[in-house]
């Protein structure tokens, strides 16, 4: 038994050690990896060209591009540690980001209930079956077309505004410890969150999002699990075919958007995790007078109320 043991404990040992120099390998070759792509950017941003179409396809998903993002998360990160200004630049950067494309986005909802209504009005009152918009050349569509089209307003206020709405402080928290415990130890959490939920939940959905969306871009239909050789012997037969299928014969036929708008999404978030990382690490190192330094929130006019989406 004790022998047995010994040779799991062994096997283990190398296991890990296995991964350890993996993951070194990795980062030591994603230097070079980002060198050659942006030195030669034909060999992927080249899109007449089939077989950069399938390069950008693959290493869009890949190991290679992973541990590119890793390691430049890695060299930020540090320098940051050094330079605590540089790191509150970053996190001003990218909250400035994300709340910029949250407000733009946030539009989306009003247009959603304009159109609403303006579909309730030739529907019920002139009794049309299509609306067209614009001048000299107009955009014609049936009714149900715009009905479906209001997905679309709902997905980029969901996907592109998410970030928008975490660092508003907007979304709803089911708090047990939370709001009991000290300043530093609620940065901590903070921090073990962004680090163990948030980025790892991005770049899976990420990678499941990333195919998915080319399948319905273009064809023979690439998979996560191609090697780039075997995706390069495909791009012989590649042709675009961007999804057009609606659910009715008369529909919204835009629905590859969606996947386009999922892609975005886990890049926002990936990229908020983060901010949010560096801003709980500098609000733990600074203390409780740091907290909520530099944050960008939205004021409420006088008179306007806080909508609290408990309530609900």
């Amino acid at each position: 038994m004790e022998e047995v043991q010994a040779v799991s404990f062994g096997t283990a040992l190398a296991a890990l050690g296995s991964g350890i120099v993996w993951v070194l390998q990795n980062i030591a070759a994603s230097f070079y990896n980002f060198g050659y792509a942006i030195t030669h950017p034909s060999l992927w941003l080249d899109w007449s060209d089939k077989e950069a179409i399938m390069r950008f396809v693959y290493y869009g998903g890949s190991v290679e591009f992973f541990f590119v993002v890793f390691t430049t998360f890695l060299i930020v990160t540090a320098i940051g540690m050094w330079r605590n200004d540089f790191m509150w630049l970053c996190v001003r950067g990218l909250e400035g980001m994300a709340n910029t494309i949250g407000r733009f986005f946030a539009w989306a909802g009003l247009l959603m209930v304009i159109q609403q209504v303006v579909i309730v009005f030739m529907q019920r009152i002139f009794t049309r079956p299509d609306i067209s918009m614009g001048f000299g050349i107009p955009v014609a569509f049936d009714i149900s077309w715009w009905a479906e089209e209001l997905k679309l307003y709902n997905a980029l206020v969901v996907t592109l505004c998410l970030t928008y709405t975490f660092v508003q402080g907007g979304h709803v928290r089911v708090d047990l410890i939370y709001s009991a415990v000290s300043h530093r130890t609620k940065r901590v959490i903070d921090m073990v969150g962004s680090l163990i939920f948030m980025m790892p939940m991005a770049i899976m959905i990420w990678l499941y999002a990333w195919f998915f969306m080319w399948r319905h871009l273009i064809v023979p239909n690439p998979s996560a699990s191609e090697s780039l050789d075997r995706l390069l012997n495909k791009s012989r037969a590649l042709r675009w075919n961007v999804e057009t299928i609606g659910f009715s014969p008369s529909g919204f036929n835009g629905y590859f958007l969606f996947k386009v708008l999922l892609v975005a999404m886990c890049g926002l978030i990936f990229l908020q995790a983060v901010a949010f990382f560096y801003r709980s690490f500098l609000e733990w190192k600074e203390g409780e007078e740091s907290a909520d330094k530099y944050l960008d929130k939205d004021v409420l006019e006088q008179g306007e109320e806080p909508y609290d989406h408990a309530e609900l």
